[in-house]
């Protein structure tokens, strides 16, 4: 076994939230409270689980960089479909990982070839609402 599982293992539920938070809030820019929020009145257990075990025991792993797990994310959420709201969130996690809306629309254009073009629209248009709201828009080109 080793030393990364004995040590997820050895931690209660409560540290493996507590780390889960401190790696959230690497990436949130403050969308924690609204993420906890959406759920507490239906199913706390599940923002628990998000925080826990999503941050805490898998975004914490050292092998990607957060911003490498955000361009994962980004392509996961836009093949899937339908994922809109957590796309959402996840195109900010990717600003506030470090990706400019730059590689962010060069990555959704690359999913067009592999996961359809009504995905990458759909996910485009979920990164153009985000990027509204940051004043980001609009996306250059780079030279």
């Amino acid at each position: 076994m080793d030393a990364r599982a004995d040590k997820s293992e050895s931690t209660t539920r409560d540290e493996r939230f507590a780390r889960g938070l401190d790696v959230m809030s690497q990436v949130d820019g403050g969308l924690r409270e609204q993420v906890l929020g959406s759920l507490a009145d239906i199913s706390p257990e599940l923002g628990h689980q998000v925080v826990a075990w999503g941050f805490g025991e898998i975004y914490s792993r050292p092998e990607l960089a957060p911003r490498d797990r955000q361009l994962v994310t980004l392509g996961i959420l836009t093949a899937l479909g339908g994922c809109e709201p957590q796309l959402e969130v996840h195109v900010n996690f990717s600003l506030n990982a470090g990706l400019t809306p730059q590689e962010i629309v060069e990555a959704l254009l690359h999913s067009a070839g592999y996961c359809g073009f009504p995905r990458a629209l759909n996910a485009t248009m979920v990164a153009k609402k985000v990027f509204a709201e940051r004043g980001l828009l609009p996306v250059e080109p780079r030279a």
